[in-house]
């Protein structure tokens, strides 16, 4: 029961910078979004990913791992798109 909440909690937190994602590649305009706020949730989900790896947690690992991903992604694209 433990690994399904936390699994669920993972894909609920990890999806949620999707949306967010997808309207920055849809519309190529990052003027609303704070990059500081991208580093210092990736610094965050960085360390849940060695938190999890440390603790032996899978759920932990895979969901922060891709919220990584996501936000690592939506940072490329801040800098990228912040110019136009």
């Amino acid at each position: 029961m433990e690994n399904i909440i936390g699994s669920v909690a993972g894909i609920c937190t990890s999806v949620a910078m999707l949306p967010q994602l997808i309207k920055v590649l849809r519309e190529k305009e990052v003027e609303n979004i704070s990059w500081g706020m991208i580093v210092v949730l990736l610094i965050g989900v960085s360390l849940w990913v060695v938190y999890g790896i440390i603790k032996e947690e899978w759920p932990i690992i895979l969901s922060n791992a891709f919220s990584v991903l996501v936000n690592t992604t939506l940072l490329i694209y801040y800098f990228k798109y912040r110019e136009k």
